[in-house]
């Protein structure tokens, strides 16, 4: 197990492949050419950096017409990315804004859901309200949140027979709290994102809430973004 865990780290260590995974929690998957762009490296380097990436079973890749993709193997691996960035230490992160924080603290995804400062206090209103119930560091639905989420139209009976985590906590780097992963929280945060609550950004990870977003996290969640 250690030695197992020492080949992860220094896989995990190196600056390109650390870009690598950083880059890939956009959710998205990349070409190698996109992903030597954002490490600054060769084509026959950025290659290099991939197979062993996907030798450790971090990453897979997908073939659609002439170019591969690649992504994370498992949703796990995004949480434990973020996770890791929560050793970054406060003192190196962007200037703050004058509101404290910057936007991609306030909203931003973490793979396929929503999180920062915005992310948390969702998760943190839907415990209050006993939407969710977390119990020896696991998240579990409750009756009354399984109504909630089905009255928002989503389906929580099919979401929980998918090959993946249904709900789960994930730590928040900024926060450095949890907010809600899995299935449930993707299929969470795709429906703001089609009913216009939310709105994503070109080239980046940050959310935007809208109008209408800040009025129904307000009216469902008592949520003040």
């Amino acid at each position: 197990m250690k030695d197992d865990f020492k080949l992860v780290a220094s896989l995990i260590g190196d600056p390109v492949r650390a870009t690598v995974l950083w880059e890939l929690l956009d959710g998205k998957a990349f070409t190698a050419t996109e992903l030597a762009i954002a490490a600054d490296t060769s084509a026959s380097n950025i290659s290099m950096h991939l197979s062993k990436l996907m030798n450790a079973g971090l990453l897979v890749a997908e073939s659609q017409g002439r170019h591969r993709y690649y992504k994370y193997a498992t949703q796990e691996i995004a949480y434990a990315v973020e996770a890791l960035s929560t050793l970054i230490p406060a003192s190196s992160k962007k200037t703050k804004t004058v509101t404290g924080i910057t936007p991609i603290q306030q909203c931003r995804t973490c793979y396929d859901h929503l999180a920062g400062k915005t992310g948390v206090a969702i998760t943190d209103a839907m415990l209050k309200q006993r939407l969710i119930m977390l119990k020896e560091n696991r998240f579990a639905l409750t009756k009354k949140g399984d109504q909630w989420f089905n009255d928002l139209h989503i389906d929580t009976a099919s979401l929980q027979v998918q090959r993946r985590s249904f709900l789960r906590p994930c730590l928040d780097w900024s926060e450095r709290r949890y907010h809600i992963a899995g299935s449930l929280a993707a299929a969470f945060l795709n429906k703001m994102l089609q009913q216009d609550w939310l709105r994503t950004t070109k080239n980046s990870r940050v959310i935007i809430v809208t109008a209408k977003g800040q009025k129904n996290l307000y009216d469902k969640l008592k949520v003040i973004v």
